[in-house]
């Protein structure tokens, strides 16, 4: 069975082209729009670079029924082309639309330099470039830190300036509101740590000691690690998006008109919330992890439950529980400051808010994994 063929549209485009005394004549008939088939443009420039070449190109568009932008932009480039081999364009032909809006197009050249050109920089001067960014980055850190210390002696001495209502509803969003996550988190981490664990312990049947693994770990490093890492990418992108959006607000700068201290009013009652709350959450993570390991003791290596809690309680040390406290304490301190910092210096724009967020959480877990490579080496000097 064969289809028919397919009759062409009565208004289908077509384009005739003709030469007579160094004049080339383009009539156009039919409806020139973008949902028509239309005829290719490689034939008029064909016309246009004969020998002799010809002196002028006119337009026929009395039988044109419709046109749209594709029309314009087919006739703008035959235009182009004419003008660049120096034919006399005639313009009357075309219709009225097409020959006003060509003209409006051409009446504004394009301005000089708009276009980004890209520009090779020497390799010293980009390494100068990096230096001089490394060392006001490091001024405008230790400015930061000025402020907060002055902010911390000021409330010391009673004269720090802030909303108590706003602490109170910080130390909310950075304790009950991140239980959840932290109670996930810690729970899976001290299932980890006691299904590896297990696998080695079995081999010499002290499948016992895995409570010992999981409990020191947990209450000496790993909980304080996980509670900061978590606050990290939930609190501390939540202090640079909200400074981030008060300084594209001009809020900030409105708060130093009204003679208010920004690290006062803002930046304070967030250190203050995570220093609180995050031994808080250390602790609530040691119990998560531990439990964690309870549920590989006792449903996968049979362990008695009383046998181990106690033996979890016996064998982990109270000096490793400061030191996870002392730990939580540091990266609290750590992830309000980066994220506050990253807030205060965010640009002013949607790009900087988004910036400062994502730069938070990197300088937050940056540093928290420094200052536990640190005191980890200064508790091993020490001797705990």
């Amino acid at each position: 069975m064969t289809r028919p063929a397919q009759t062409p549209r009565a208004d289908a485009p077509t384009r005739a082209i003709a030469t007579a005394d160094g004049v080339v004549t383009l009539t156009f008939a039919g409806s020139w729009r973008m949902d028509r088939t239309l005829p290719g443009i490689e034939p008029v420039f064909e016309a246009l670079a004969v020998s002799p070449a010809p002196r002028s190109l006119a337009f026929a568009c009395t039988g044109v029924t419709g046109w749209d932008s594709l029309f314009l932009t087919q006739c703008r480039a035959i235009l182009a082309a004419a003008r660049e081999r120096g034919l006399a364009v005639d313009p009357a032909g075309l219709p009225d639309g097409v020959a006003s809006l060509l003209a409006l197009a051409e009446k504004v050249p394009e301005r000089q330099g708009a276009a980004r050109k890209s520009v090779h920089t020497p390799f010293l001067e980009r390494m100068a470039d990096l230096g001089l960014g490394a060392v006001q980055a490091f001024y405008n850190l230790l400015d930061f830190m000025g402020d907060i210390t002055l902010a911390v002696v000021a409330l010391v001495r009673g004269r720090a300036v802030f909303q108590r209502s706003q602490l109170v509803t910080l130390m909310y969003q950075a304790s009950i509101d991140a239980l959840g996550i932290v109670s996930l988190i810690s729970f899976l981490v001290g299932l980890i740590l006691a299904f590896v664990g297990a696998i080695q312990l079995s081999q010499f049947g002290a499948q016992i000691y895995v409570s010992t693994i999981v409990g020191i770990a947990m209450v000496r490093v790993m909980g304080a690690i996980m509670t900061g890492i978590i606050m990290a990418g939930r609190t501390g992108a939540a202090y640079a998006a909200e400074l981030g959006t008060m300084q594209v607000n001009e809020e900030i700068d409105a708060l130093k008109t009204f003679g208010f201290s920004p690290t006062q009013f803002l930046v304070l009652p967030r250190l203050i919330a995570l220093v609180i709350m995050m031994p808080l959450l250390c602790v609530y993570a040691d119990l998560m992890g531990i439990m964690g390991g309870f549920v590989v003791g006792v449903f996968m290596l049979k362990i008695n439950p009383i046998q181990y809690l106690t033996h979890t309680w016996q064998s982990v040390p109270l000096a490793n529980f400061w030191i996870g406290l002392v730990h939580s304490t540091i990266f609290g301190v750590l992830v309000a400051m980066a994220g506050c910092y990253r807030g205060i210096r965010c640009g002013r724009s949607a790009l900087g808010v988004g910036q400062a967020a994502t730069s938070a959480v990197v300088t937050s877990i940056l540093a928290i994994v420094i200052a536990t490579a640190i005191l980890t080496v200064a508790c091993n000097i020490i001797g705990v």
